[in-house]
């Protein structure tokens, strides 16, 4: 099914013809045609998907057929968990909306730079914000901007929203919309707080849950079985001798990143950590190098694991195992994007076996563990290992760490 079958305005055709988007995907094509009918929406939609198109192509044509107004007031909001998805989202938007015959206006805030520049770019209004949710809340209470005229309002990524801890942020914005407004709600995972969020946004929403995409990603598992302190070496070395020419790695925290970024840059390899700790500049430096090739290696947190787009990136490497086993997903989809194939290369030290049975399990995956010559491991496994009591270095599996009530039990349990 082509665009031009989804109810879509001539200009934007073109505009999406004038940058080769002909075929849209699936949620794509569930999404717009209820969206553009001015129905709520509730989308489960993995990074990844289309997603920023299948609410902003909606929302701009909603924008570019009402009336123009000149004083600009805010019609349409798009609130995004992290700052590099917001400046993704608006880049994709303004790319289409500079094509089309009337200017629309599209400001994108978000914290950790300076407020000044935002609060003038908005001088004189704007058409349609993209936002994380603390900056917006500092515009409005320095009214530099009004959501009192507001007619669309996007959540994007709504679970990562709240999983970073922006439910009260969330809910000061909302009691600032007017009750009579189109919402359109975004997520790749529903717990009951996502679904409880979506209860009390959306009226009578289309539900848009894509089974499968059309395309499954083209992601080579490599899983190695290495000793903790060795990683880096072994690291250093497959990069040295596989010849990679781009590569993100992920690690557990902040301090990580800083620490493997530093032992590579010492072997002369181009590399640089990526984490919340980073001034703004320093973060969009960080990726404009990486996306142009200037730079061989990111050393990122999870934050990276949603929102980036980069472009023919061919290995992703799970140099400590993520805490979630959704955020697996999540991180080797930063391979093998818009048809390209890639390489997903997971490091699993002996008391991680149990966290990667979990995610191994929950996503289906067969790949045996293997060893790379000369790094083969030496530490034994625990004695007992399984998904329900394995706790890896990297901090265990999320919901699944033993409660006080289990501590408690353990301590007074005989000892043989």
């Amino acid at each position: 099914m082509p665009f031009s079958a989804l109810g879509l305005s001539p200009p934007l055709l073109q505009a999406l013809a004038r940058n080769q988007l002909t075929i849209p995907t699936p949620v794509q094509s569930a999404a717009i045609p209820p969206a553009i009918a001015g129905r709520d929406v509730l989308a489960r939609a993995q990074t990844g998907s289309g997603k920023t198109l299948a609410y902003g192509l909606p929302a701009l044509q909603h924008l570019a057929d009402s009336s123009l107004r000149p004083e600009r007031p805010v019609r349409a909001l798009v609130l995004v968990p992290t700052r590099e998805l917001a400046v993704q989202v608006g880049e994709s938007l303004r790319a289409i909306a500079n094509q089309l015959p009337h200017a629309i206006k599209i400001s994108v805030v978000f914290g950790g730079v300076s407020i000044n520049r935002q609060m003038l770019a908005l001088r004189g209004g704007t058409d349609l914000v993209v936002a994380a949710p603390g900056r917006l809340l500092d515009l409005v209470a320095s009214k530099a901007v009004s959501l009192a005229g507001l007619e669309v309002l996007v959540l994007d990524e709504a679970d990562r929203l709240l999983d970073m801890g922006f439910s009260q942020e969330l809910g000061s914005i909302l009691t600032l919309l007017p009750p009579r407004r189109q919402s359109l709600f975004f997520s790749a995972t529903y717990s009951a707080a996502v679904t409880a969020l979506a209860h009390a946004l959306l009226r009578d929403p289309a539900e848009v849950m894509p089974a499968e995409p059309e395309h499954t990603p083209d992601i080579a598992q490599w899983c190695i079985a290495v000793d903790a302190p060795r990683r880096t070496q072994l690291l250093r070395h497959l990069i040295e001798a596989r010849h990679w020419r781009r590569l993100l790695v992920f690690v557990a925290s902040r301090h990580a990143a800083e620490i493997v970024a530093d032992k590579l840059r010492k072997a002369r390899i181009d590399a640089e950590p990526f984490h919340s700790g980073l001034t703004q500049g320093k973060r969009m430096q960080v990726l404009s190098d990486f996306k142009a090739s200037r730079l061989k290696v990111v050393v990122a947190t999870d934050m990276a694991s949603r929102g980036l787009d980069i472009a023919e990136l061919p290995v992703v490497v799970n140099y400590d195992l993520p805490r979630s086993a959704d955020d697996f997903t999540h991180r080797i989809g930063r391979t093998a994007r818009a048809g390209e194939s890639g390489v997903a290369v997971s490091f699993i030290s002996a008391t991680d076996l149990g966290h990667w049975e979990l995610i191994s399990k929950r996503h289906g995956l067969t790949a045996a563990l293997d060893t790379v010559p000369g790094f083969e491991p030496l530490d034994a496994p625990p004695a007992t290992t399984t998904a329900a009591t394995a706790a890896p270095g990297n901090g265990g599996v999320k919901g699944r760490r033993p409660s006080k009530k289990d501590k408690a039990r353990a301590r007074a349990k005989p000892q043989p």
